[in-house]
């Protein structure tokens, strides 16, 4: 055997135990995903405020909306004022809370605790789309195209495929279905390890959701109007769909991403913990979303409400204009000897109740 000197010895003795103490480190987990390859240490609240990562999709969708929709309002303002409060809804709000959800320590730790997921899914599915809804940008897209471009625009909107992809049932079993699919499938598997079936994901939160809100609150064109009481009853739907994951979720027996979880940490609460934490979340979150949801839609029952009687008010006005010019012209006529004298005119109408069609059909 060849001999060895001291100083080599030595450094095979330290060899072994350094390598044990890099093995024994919790203080970092390496994960690998297609955004970042480092470590992620253990979340504190340190870590809440400076865990940041980059997600170069999102940031493009986000740039690239932020900038159509601020030229959008560019050209839409040389021909009429555009409210300074959907634009800020739009970008502050919206963009912003999708922001928030895929590069903030939500998004850091979204591979490495289940709760982050969770609260990323509800914010990403269920609060960023009802404020992008609520910036109105397909009628700011509308007014800024030139005439001939959002007329094909509102033709393609009122097609019969549109009408049934957003049809109330179709869109709401989407959006509903939407989180078990993901929880309770392989696709959480693959959500877990990143890539490109995790940023599809996120789109599709987005955009499924983006979906529900717009036919529901019914600010933009849709390519049908239906009563604000519908989506009402929807959102009642909804809640208890929400009570209900969220209880799967806290007192179910099955472990989502068990072994996934057991490999990237050695630290934090533990997975079933972890997955009563998020179910918690996703619970209380999806609740709360709803109240912006429900004060957009009260608020726009009363708008519509408000429409409907100026609409009646001119119409009755209208009615009583023409009969008084009849009553006037008729009062300058002979009535010929012989025939029933017509019954006097008291200037009384029946109430608008009694003969607004709307009310008749029902």
């Amino acid at each position: 055997m060849k001999p060895v000197d001291g100083e080599g010895a030595c450094a095979q003795t330290r060899a072994p135990h350094r390598h044990a103490d890099q093995r024994n480190r919790p203080s970092a987990v390496p994960i690998k995903s297609a955004r970042i390859v480092s470590a992620v240490a253990p979340l504190t609240a340190t870590q809440v405020f400076t865990g940041w990562s980059f997600d170069p999709a999102t940031a493009t969708a986000v740039v690239v909306l932020a900038a159509a929709y601020l030229l959008g309002v560019g050209r839409a303002t040389r021909i009429r004022r555009w409210p300074p409060i959907r634009t800020t809804l739009f970008l502050a709000v919206g963009l912003g809370s999708w922001v928030i959800s895929t590069m903030s320590f939500l998004g850091t730790y979204d591979t490495v605790l289940f709760w982050p997921r969770a609260i990323q899914t509800v914010l990403l599915l269920m609060v960023t789309p009802l404020f992008l809804a609520l910036g109105m940008p397909l009628t700011l897209l509308m007014r800024a195209l030139p005439p001939t471009a959002a007329a094909r625009l509102g033709r393609l909107g009122h097609s019969g495929f549109a009408k049934l992809v957003t049809f109330p049932a179709v869109i709401s079993a989407l959006l509903l279905g939407t989180p078990f699919v993901l929880f309770f499938t392989p696709i959480f598997d693959a959500v877990l390890h990143g890539g490109t079936v995790d940023t599809l994901v996120k789109f599709w939160l987005v955009g499924v959701g983006w979906a529900y809100y717009w036919t529901r609150l019914q600010v933009d064109p849709v390519p049908h109007i239906y009563p604000v009481l519908v989506s009402m009853w929807i959102t009642f739907a909804e809640v208890i769909f929400d009570g209900g994951l969220g209880l799967l979720l806290m007192l179910g027996h099955t472990i989502i991403g068990l072994e996934h979880y057991q490999a990237v940490r050695a630290w934090g609460p533990t997975p079933s913990a972890d997955q009563q934490m998020g179910g918690a979340a996703f619970w209380i979150i999806g609740d709360l979303s709803g109240l912006p949801f429900l004060a957009a839609l009260f608020r726009k029952w009363v708008r519509d409400d408000e429409e409907r009687t100026i609409e009646v008010d001119r119409a009755l006005d209208a009615q009583e204009a023409a009969a008084r010019v009849t009553a006037a012209t008729g009062a300058d006529a002979t009535t010929p000897r012989g025939t029933a004298e017509a019954e006097p005119d008291d200037g009384m109408q029946r109430p608008w109740w009694e003969t607004d069609p709307a009310r008749l059909r029902r």
